[in-house]
């Protein structure tokens, strides 16, 4: 067995004389334990949540989503059209008509995003599964799908004959409007069903309607549309289909995945995610304090031992060593205990949902490699950083007789 390590399991494990440096120890590798397992609690709690805010613009945006560079809108040749269906890297393509447009019912109004489908939206998003009440819009129909939150500022309900649901929207042109009556275009919808992603944002932003029914009210051409949603290809690379619809579409557009469509939101959970990572970090550093006095106080009862080995012919760097090593193996087996202990409070909230953000909504939390990597390699690092600090105290000064 190599000496350095046999001479320090020795001491990490056998009790010293002194109940202070027992105590002191045992704070040290407690510490070690308590915040390895809560510096992984945390990340996985960040994790979670992560996961729970991006789920909601999963189930609206598609993979990849093709918008306008210059204006609102562009056209869409029959020709393109072909190519994109022949594209074997794509599944499927929905063309879309959005803009912002006023709503009214009885005396409450609301201004919100009208949002035109075709046929094929809901096999580019899953958005038909997020409908709580009623049912999807039948293709080529006045019927309208509208969020949770868009029927509670409306106070409104589904399949009411006896009031109007209208849309208005401004006509495209230019110059002063000489009669506000004449400026909109006016339609009368048919509210069939309610959908719900649980974010009050999104619940309160669109109003989905047939393709046919938001181009008439902003007036656009039959081949005009605001963006094409896309759907991949099990086994398409995404970097080399954006390259393709790029070709296809030309210049005229800008091609972005989830990620660059909500590059804010993952800005922030990123920021949050190492502001959180760094706070611990700071935790692990303080508790490591412990082990370096520990080790120090160890090193100066031991001194008498350690001389003795010197003069036998033990080098300094070997024993130097024997109490990196030591710290080192505490460092470890703290760190080990505590992910492990971690990793067990996280799998029981996600099996119980312990703590919940409401009755029904167990607070998210996820255990990833990543996580548990970069806890362990932070724990084994600063600890190699405190066990080194305290074995430098094995010099020339401390080696000599007293």
């Amino acid at each position: 067995m190599n000496f350095p390590f046999y001479i320090a399991k020795r001491y990490a494990f056998s009790k010293s004389k002194s109940k202070a440096i027992n105590i002191i120890t045992a704070i040290a590798a407690v510490g070690i334990v308590v915040s390895a397992m809560a510096m992984l609690i945390v990340m996985s709690v960040f994790s979670g949540l992560r996961d729970f805010s991006i789920s909601f613009t999963n189930e609206l945006d598609p993979e990849l989503k093709a918008f306008s560079i210059k204006g609102k809108t562009f056209e869409l040749s029959a020709e393109q059209e072909a190519k994109l269906k022949a594209n074997p890297a794509l599944v499927h393509y929905s063309k879309v008509v959005e803009d912002r447009v006023l709503f009214l019912f009885k005396e409450k109004q609301l201004v919100a995003t009208i949002k035109g489908v075709d046929a094929e939206f809901l096999k580019v998003t899953n958005m038909e599964k997020n409908v709580l009440y009623g049912h999807w819009i039948d293709d080529d129909s006045d019927e309208v799908v509208v969020g949770l939150g868009v029927s509670y500022k409306l106070s409104m309900g589904l399949f009411d004959t006896e009031n109007a649901f209208k849309v208005f929207a401004i006509k495209p042109g230019t110059g002063a409007i000489d009669n506000p009556e004449s400026a909109f275009n006016e339609r009368h919808l048919i509210p069939t069903g309610i959908y719900s992603l649980k974010n009050d944002d999104l619940d309160e932003k669109y109003v989905f309607s047939s393709l046919r029914i938001a181009r008439e009210m902003l007036e656009l051409k039959p081949n005009e549309v605001t963006n094409l949603e896309f759907k991949l290809a099990p086994q398409a690379n995404p970097t080399k289909a954006t390259a393709e619809i790029q070709a296809i579409l030309g210049d005229q557009v800008v091609i972005k995945n989830r990620m660059q469509l909500n590059d804010s939101l993952y800005k922030m959970l990123n920021t949050e995610n190492i502001v959180v990572y760094l706070i611990f970090t700071l935790v692990v550093i303080i508790t490591l304090f412990n082990l370096v006095g520990a080790l120090i106080m160890i090193i100066l009862e031991k001194q008498n031992n350690i001389i003795t080995l010197h003069n036998l012919g033990v080098r300094e760097s070997l024993l130097r060593k024997v109490f990196l090593l030591q710290g080192l193996i505490l460092t470890f087996l703290g760190g080990f205990v505590g992910i492990v202990i971690g990793i067990v409070v996280v799998l029981i909230q996600q099996r119980y949902e312990l703590l919940r953000i409401t009755p029904e909504l167990g607070y998210p939390v996820k255990i990833t490699f990543n996580n548990i990597l970069l806890v362990s390699m932070t724990i084994l690092v600063l600890g190699f950083i405190a066990s080194y600090i305290a074995a430098s105290r094995v010099n020339k000064k401390y080696l000599k007789h007293n």
